[in-house]
């Protein structure tokens, strides 16, 4: 039975850093999410692809709990990305994007995801994602993300979608130019007042912050001594995150925490190679390991005053 959902893209990504270059590794928000969260939970995916992508390099995914029939082949060629990166991993300059399918792409959602407790509307058109809320029966839990194309270009649609979900997942820069607020407290706060009672604020390198009506919460980033390819971390971070509460099956404060952690985990492994292609070949005892790491990492005692 499926869990969770995700909608959002597949893509062919072409990306460059000071590490290395690639051409046409698989990528694209949904499958980077899935990637991720198929480690804790059984996912369904809705996306397009054209008729030039090899679904035969996905099948991996099947033997983690993940149906596919959501995805749509349609006529014409799958989205592609192309982005190089400087020293300063935070930020990426895109070179060339090629929406291709993505221009007319409209997500069915199979009625077997129907009733999805947890929900992921990845990076996509707010219409879009406004449209696949009209679809689903009872969701528990609908999250949120978002890019700067579509705070510029469909702010209105934007800001009516986020009305409608329970989380919003963005990183620091979207949401100052969605609230105007350079403080990350006060945006996320502006944006509660919409409605979703939980703001994660996504910071890379300087880790996350969760804020909620009730409290604040901050965890660093996993320090590495390698990052290759910081692309699709973020929805790596979102996979790891709804991943671990589609498992536990709750939304508490508590959980929420553990679960920005595990988001924070797995994303630390994204950024390890190009593309998919190090979380492709992660092993269950290598999340237990880093997790175990990364709460040690955390952990400093009680402090006691005189």
């Amino acid at each position: 039975m499926i869990n969770l959902l995700v909608v959002g893209t597949i893509a062919y990504d072409s990306i460059e850093t000071p590490f290395g270059k690639v051409e046409d590794v698989l990528g694209g928000s949904a499958l980077h999410f899935t990637n991720a969260a198929s480690f804790f939970a059984d996912v369904g995916i809705v996306a397009t692809v054209g008729r030039d992508f090899d679904l035969a390099a996905i099948g991996f995914l099947s033997e983690r709990s993940v149906d596919i029939k959501g995805i749509s082949i349609d006529e014409g060629r799958t989205f592609r990305w192309e982005g190089r990166y400087g020293y300063d991993l935070n930020q990426a300059v895109t070179l060339k994007t090629e929406l291709n399918v993505i221009e007319q792409f409209k997500p069915k959602v199979p009625d077997e995801y129907l009733g999805a407790d947890f929900i992921f509307l990845a990076n996509i058109d707010p219409e879009l994602q406004s449209h696949v809320i009209d679809q689903l029966k009872r969701p528990a839990t609908v999250v949120l993300d978002t890019m700067n194309f579509w705070i510029e270009n469909k702010f209105s649609a934007l800001i009516e979608v986020i009305k409608r979900v329970d989380m919003l997942v963005v990183n620091e820069s979207e949401l100052r130019e969605i609230t105007k607020e350079y403080s990350l407290v006060k945006g996320a706060k502006k944006i509660m007042e919409l409605g979703p009672t939980c703001i994660v604020v996504k910071r890379g390198e300087y880790g996350v912050l969760m804020a909620s009506q009730d409290e604040l919460f901050l965890a660093p980033a996993y320090p590495l001594e390698e990052v290759f390819d910081p692309t699709g971390a973020g929805d790596t971070f979102a996979g790891g995150f709804m991943g671990y509460l589609a498992n536990v099956g709750s939304v508490s404060q508590d959980t929420i925490k553990q679960a920005i952690v595990m988001g924070s985990v797995m994303a630390s492994f994204n950024v390890e190679d190009f593309g998919i292609n190090r979380i492709k070949r992660l092993e269950y005892n290598e999340i237990r390991e880093r997790y175990k790491a990364f709460k040690k990492c955390l952990h400093f005692g009680d402090i006691e005053f005189r």
